[in-house]
């Protein structure tokens, strides 16, 4: 457990970062399409958290100033939230003690507070009912990976903004936090490295670890005395160099520490990636030697020097994607509390990552993001449903997000703009434009205030000829309609009873509901793939994804039967798609 300090400073400090993140959340408290998934959970947490504080403090109990404020429309529903939250933890853990990985108020982004707040709401619980991850039925809950690590779920956020890499391990895997650890060990070496690891320098690195190895035995059992097992390969060129390694690095620390007795966070495997064994062997001989020399001395010669790599996987990953996508990350001096501190700084720059505008993005390095406009249709949706108008050739702006899956739409921003333009018609590479974040997270402000903008109204529909019809049909194709028989081709056809719909939030006014999408093998709903595409063949439309839910895009659809679409995964499509209304599910 940890101690904060509750003296009129913290407290003052904690009500200026609330203002903080209630000016954020203010800015777009209206309920719109995109936030709606966003005001669900809100609800949740809410319900969640009444419900635990009437198990704790009894029902109708509640501590002083309390909000109980579950009112969607309150531009403080977030922050009351973030309030009650704490002032529950007081009443479980003793004021202002919480344990470790509680992570608090970090971020102004409504999204990430929301999740942080959960996260720490999902402690409270298990402290509470001392079962691990079980919940009363009451409970309403949030995806699983709300309870892993901070650290973790930052880096599959940047995975998945920057890599459009989601995570694939189901919820019913028996520890599935460390088997997200352990996906995400191949994602980052494949997002960093792609599949050319640099081969030589992992060798180099690794062959330096044998080096250290030997040292540390040298100097803890005497010059070249050795347990029987030891194998003690020392060529570079060994294919079994690093596995050799391992076998000895376990041995040695059977022979200091005692027969399978390691220190805390030893990671004690290794696999085929060079960079994942170069990591472990590193990571975990540091942990050794910490553990068997005097004030944390090394040996003379120890040619591990980097403090990083005594951190722990999800740490290593975190703080080394963050580096890669934020320059701006100053980590701290090499220190007994240096990986806390690393971490930290990393989780703050992705929860609270720099904003740069265009005048100054050329002199700060991102003038790759930077490009012209040729003739494209600006609107303030990622939708393409509230048209501005026509953002002039050669407009510069600089582009911040893609949406999500196949959608060439852009979040741009300009002196006196800031929205969604297609890719198609800027000067961007489609290279470029796979570079950008995805909006996933992330609600931007939008607004049109340049001489160009007129609107918002409805895309121009061209009739007869003219300058209007040339420009429309120059910057904005039609849209091209799936043939089945091409798709059939490529993909196996199935029919609406093979998608499995998980139902997320009903529209009665509209009669619609937003829907994550899978479609399946089979009618039983198994081996299933994420649905990647949605057509109207009714409307000649690419039908978009409003935002994503566990890595499955959501769109929304009428309640009944619909026909002539192509809903698409990897390998299988169908052409129709049934949605039930709330009554008969």
């Amino acid at each position: 457990m940890r101690r904060f300090l509750s003296s009129p400073q913290t407290w003052l400090l904690a009500a200026l970062l609330a203002l903080f993140v209630l000016a954020s959340y203010a800015s777009w408290a209206a309920p719109a399409q995109q936030a709606s998934l966003f005001e669900r959970d809100l609800l949740d947490t809410r319900n969640d958290l009444e419900f635990l504080a009437s198990q704790i403090l009894g029902v109708g109990q509640r501590p002083p100033n309390w909000t109980s404020n579950s009112d969607l429309a309150s531009p403080t529903a977030l922050v009351d939230l973030w309030f009650d939250n704490e002032l529950l933890a007081d009443a479980q853990f003793g004021a202002g003690t919480r344990p470790e990985d509680w992570i608090g108020a970090t971020t102004r982004n409504p999204q990430l507070l929301l999740r942080n707040i959960r996260h720490d709401l999902e402690l409270t619980a298990s402290a509470f009912y001392q079962e691990g991850d079980s919940r009363p039925q009451e409970w309403r809950g949030s995806a699983l990976i709300i309870r892993c690590s901070r650290s973790l779920q930052n880096l599959w956020l940047m995975l998945g903004q920057f890599y459009n890499t989601r995570p694939a391990t189901p919820e019913s895997a028996l520890d599935y936090c460390r088997a997200l650890e352990q996906e995400a060990d191949a994602a980052v070496a494949n997002a960093i490295f792609g599949a050319d690891e640099p081969q030589p320098a992992f060798r180099d690195l690794i062959w330096a670890i044998r080096g250290d190895l030997e040292r540390l035995a040298d100097e803890r059992l005497g010059l070249n005395n050795r347990p029987s097992s030891w194998i003690g390969n020392r060529d570079i060129e060994s294919p079994t160099l690093a596995s050799d390694i391992y076998f000895d690095l376990e041995t040695l620390a059977d022979a200091l520490l005692g027969l399978d007795e390691r220190p805390e966070n030893w990671i004690g495997f290794i696999n085929n990636s060079l960079y994942i064994a170069n990591r472990n062997l590193r990571h975990d001989i540091e942990l050794l030697a910490n553990a068997t020399q005097p004030g944390g001395t090394r040996p003379n010669g120890w040619q591990g020097t980097d403090p990083l790599m005594q951190c722990t996987p999800d740490q290593q990953n975190l703080i080394r994607v963050a580096q890669i996508q934020y320059s701006n990350i100053v980590l701290p001096g090499a220190s007994p509390d240096f990986c806390r501190q690393a971490a930290a700084a990393a989780n703050n720059v992705v929860e609270n990552p720099p904003v740069l505008d265009v005048a100054s993005a050329t002199a700060e390095g991102e003038s790759r993001f930077l490009a012209e406009s040729q003739y494209a249709f600006a609107y303030l949706d990622a939708a393409a449903l509230q048209y501005m108008g026509v953002m002039p050739f050669g407009t510069i702006f600089r582009a911040w997000y893609r949406n999500f899956g196949e959608s060439t739409m852009m979040f741009v921003s300009g002196e006196d703009f800031a929205v969604y333009i297609d890719r198609r018609w800027t000067s961007m590479t489609q290279e470029t434009f796979e570079q950008l974040p995805s909006l996933e997270g992330v609600r931007p402000l939008t607004f049109c205030d340049a001489a160009w903008c007129n609107g918002p109204g409805p895309t121009p529909t061209p009739t007869g000829s003219g300058p209007l019809e040339q420009l429309v049909f120059a910057s904005t194709p039609l849209a091209t309609i799936p043939s089945e028989a091409d798709i059939s081709s490529q993909l196996t056809r199935v029919s609406w009873n093979y998608i499995r719909v998980t139902y997320l939030l009903d529209n009665p006014t509209t009669n619609t509901a937003q829907v994550a999408l899978e479609i399946c093998a089979e009618p039983a709903q198994i081996a299933c793939e994420p649905v990647t595409r949605v057509f109207n063949n009714n409307t000649g439309v690419e039908v978009t994804a409003i935002s994503q839910f566990n890595g499955l895009n959501v769109y929304e659809f009428a309640y009944g039967y619909t026909t002539n679409v192509v809903i698409q995964g990897e390998t299988y499509f169908s052409p129709d798609i049934w949605i039930s209304d709330p009554t008969i599910r």
